[in-house]
């Protein structure tokens, strides 16, 4: 794409109502064709959020060095996992992309160079999540990579950048889960509803009471924050789009949770509504 066809695309787009923001906790793939409580959760978000023009979605599972967003106009679903039933990679989900929001997107954040990527499409961080809210996937979509390079801080002040999309009818979307261990899953309780280990649970209600207290720069130094935390948040891929939402709260907008529950012991679902 060059400078001409860039410049041709951006979109000056009328103010709208200021959008919400949403954290959502992802877990399993199979959740795009399961039905649970926490599929309901997302449809119903569908159902009550006012309806985006399109949705920008940061998910726990593209990292590339460097800050890339999803430019092409159809983007493929990516089926980004093993051991799954056929039914499940069976499914696609063919939103469309934007181009123009990718190359907005681009023009509104200063603090890197934002790459505009024809290759990646929609993974399962995203798709899996999105399809639940509009099954007709008629909302354009496109995601934004995490530089897996920076640290936390980083990303947060990065996101503050998105902040003017939200007025122009984009829903952003964090898609990860604020506790993610799975070498400590507990197979074994699969089918015990709302089992969590002690060290998950407090960690999670941890993260809950330092989000409703505003308390955001200690969740930007999560590892300071103790053994349950550690345990918790091994790796920051699945903790970082927490932060992505997090960032763009105004003082005057109030945070809530849905589906605040643990899953196989090391996991919660637990998600967040900005606004």
């Amino acid at each position: 794409m060059n400078y001409n066809e860039i410049n041709q695309l951006i979109t000056s787009g009328e103010n709208t109502p200021r959008m919400p923001v949403l954290f959502i906790g992802h877990g399993s793939p199979m959740n795009a064709i399961e039905e649970n409580e926490f599929v309901l959760g997302w449809r119903n978000l569908g159902k009550t959020l006012p309806h985006p023009k399109s949705i920008l979605c940061i998910s726990a599972h593209w990292e590339t060095r460097g800050t890339f967003v999803t430019a092409m106009p159809k983007p493929k679903t990516i089926h980004d996992f093993g051991g799954f039933p056929k039914a499940l990679y069976d499914v696609e989900y063919p939103a469309p992309g934007s181009p123009e929001l990718a190359v907005e997107t681009k023009q509104i954040i200063k603090k890197t160079t934002v790459g505009l990527d024809e290759k990646w499409g929609l993974d399962h961080g995203a798709w899996s999540v999105i399809r639940r809210m509009y099954p007709e996937a008629d909302v354009p979509v496109i995601q934004m990579s995490l530089d897996y390079g920076q640290a936390p801080q980083y990303h947060f002040e990065l996101a503050k950048e998105l902040a003017a999309l939200r007025n122009k009818g984009v829903l952003i979307i964090g898609s990860g889960n604020m506790v993610h261990n799975l070498r400590m899953v507990a197979w074994d309780k699969m089918n015990e509803p709302d089992f969590g280990f002690d060290w998950a649970i407090e960690a999670n209600d941890r993260f809950k009471k330092l989000i409703e207290s505003g308390d955001f720069k200690s969740l930007t130094n999560y590892t300071n924050l103790g053994g349950e935390v550690q345990l918790a948040v091994p790796t920051p891929d699945h903790f970082l789009p927490l932060l992505y939402s997090l960032a763009l709260k105004e003082k005057d907008e109030p945070i809530s949770f849905f589906n605040d529950k643990p899953v196989m012991g090391s996991l919660t679902m637990t998600s967040v509504k900005i606004g």
